[in-house]
């Protein structure tokens, strides 16, 4: 697998990056490229007054590229600039991405850097998988909040086919999975389906459970954003996965706005699997 990792060069990023114990977990569901992408604004230039931007980006990006490689990695890296992400979404496809990794510090809006309000646009937009890997706020020195990346995921799903797209995640997932737990929200607008709920999720935790992996379902009632939050709290998976812009016979779930929603709001690291690319 190929990933790109998209870099701001901020405290933040460099947590994600630097982190053995994330690279690790990267390599144990197949990753063995990583493209490092840093974006200047195009509203920054190399000649504004104390600004060592040239230097400060070669020196960040030569000691992110050693970290990596001594991780057993290929690694490639791309300056460019421009907005931050139209031009990463642009590399993942020149480059042939399987997934975008960003770091964001989460919830706090003073202290959500470039890659923060990044990791917003990119799940409205994002070409491959988004991992967002979440990262400590309010501190100069952050760490990952969930460095086992994998270990427990928390599968939120509508049924739809793109629900079903990002399930189909845990084909290179597994590898580093122990846990999963499925969730679907119902609402009181949602018409009485042909199957019951219930029982769809029996059958993709079957599918789990006969790969090694332990499986638990939950149907919960609510505002889908809020209760897919909530089972976070609950269960405290290491990270979320969803699809985006899904539309099922159950009710339109997963679009747009609770995609985004999870991205933003999420304790954890969250991982966002898009449609299928346009030819």
């Amino acid at each position: 697998m190929k990933a790109l990792c998209a870099t701001d060069l901020s405290a933040a990023s460099e947590a994600a990056i630097e982190n053995e114990t994330c690279l690790d977990c990267l390599g144990e569901i197949g990753v063995e490229e990583i493209h490092l992408v840093t974006v200047i604004p195009s509203n920054v230039h190399s000649g504004m007054p104390g600004m060592d931007f040239e230097g400060r980006r070669r020196r960040a990006l030569k000691r992110y590229s050693e970290v990596i490689e001594d991780a057993g990695m290929a690694v490639e890296t791309h300056v460019v600039r421009g907005t931050p992400y139209r031009r990463i979404n642009g590399v993942a496809e020149t480059v042939g991405a399987d997934m975008t990794l960003v770091a964001s510090r989460g919830k706090s809006p003073l202290e959500n850097r470039l890659i923060g309000s990044t990791a917003r646009n990119l799940s409205r937009t994002t070409v491959a998988p988004l991992l967002v890997n979440r990262v400590q706020h309010a501190t100069d020195e952050p760490d990952v909040v969930r460095k086992r990346l994998f270990r427990h995921i928390l599968h939120a799903t509508d049924f739809s086919e793109n629900a079903e797209r990002a399930f189909e995640a845990f084909s290179y997932l597994r590898h580093a999975t122990q846990k999963a737990t499925l969730v679907h929200v119902r609402t009181p607008k949602d018409p009485e389906p042909e199957e019951p709920p219930e029982e769809l999720l029996d059958q993709l935790a079957q599918r789990l459970e006969d790969q090694g992996v332990e499986t638990v379902t939950e149907v919960r009632q609510g505002d889908p954003a809020d209760e897919i939050l909530a089972a976070e709290d609950e269960h405290d998976p290491t990270l979320t996965l969803i699809g985006s812009r899904g539309h099922s016979r159950l009710r339109r779930l997963l679009l747009g706005s609770v995609s985004e929603d999870i991205v933003s709001r999420a304790d954890g690291n969250v991982l966002l699997v898009p449609p299928p690319r346009q030819a």
